[in-house]
């Protein structure tokens, strides 16, 4: 459950700008990053939203076939009125009352089909990117295809997946572990590992001081 409160130089295969049909299959909570903008140092807390389209497919590896492209978004968790999360998700579910926003789960999201348009943007590195421009309600009568992705879902509650972040690209390990979400879901696995050495080595001692 994720609710929100009112790098490299490579370049990668581009998304053909345009409107597509697609379907969220991926909800990352990165946690609160800390960038500086003009001399200030800011604080946000972000949420990571990957669609595939269907309709828009490749053979990006030979052993997997005709794949979909995807394309990821990254949002301040926020569900405030003028956020861009709050604006997308109501385009695409219809408007909220400030408590039905305030209580929104967004991955209430996962597998829901939507039309996204794709602008491509050029970064100050010389590079091309395909960014998500809006989020929109399929129209009526358009079916979109099953799911080709799993799902998945990573938050610091009940989806914490070392593995998954571990195979992840550099730029959204580091950017995850250097929030303060990451640090302190850390040290609470090293001190419940710590507890259970202790209580093992407890148990070890009782065992041997009976004399029997």
């Amino acid at each position: 459950m994720i609710k929100a409160k009112s790098g490299g130089s490579t370049q990668r295969e581009l998304v053909p700008v345009g409107s597509h049909m697609a379907r969220c299959y991926s909800i990352v909570h990165i946690g609160t990053v800390q960038w500086e903008w003009q001399g200030e140092v800011k604080h946000k807390n972000k949420v990571r939203l990957t669609w595939e389209l269907p309709n828009e497919t490749k053979v990006f590896k030979e052993e997997n076939g005709e794949q979909p492209f995807v394309i990821s978004k990254e949002y301040t968790l926020s569900m405030h009125e003028k956020s861009n999360l709050r604006r997308d998700v109501e385009s695409l579910l219809g408007s909220m009352t400030e408590q039905q926003a305030d209580d929104f789960d967004i991955t209430d999201l996962m597998g829901k089909p939507c039309m996204i348009t794709v602008m491509h943007k050029i970064a100050k590195n010389g590079n091309t990117y395909s960014n998500v421009g809006s989020v929109t309600q399929l129209m009526k009568g358009i079916e979109c295809p099953d799911q080709h992705n799993d799902s998945l879902e990573f938050n610091y509650n009940d989806a914490f997946d070392l593995n998954w972040l571990r195979s992840q690209p550099d730029f959204i390990k580091n950017m995850i572990e250097s929030t303060p979400e990451y640090k302190g879901r850390i040290k609470e696995l090293e001190s419940v590992e710590q507890e259970k050495k202790l209580d093992a080595q407890m148990d070890e001692k009782i065992e041997g001081d009976l004399p029997f």
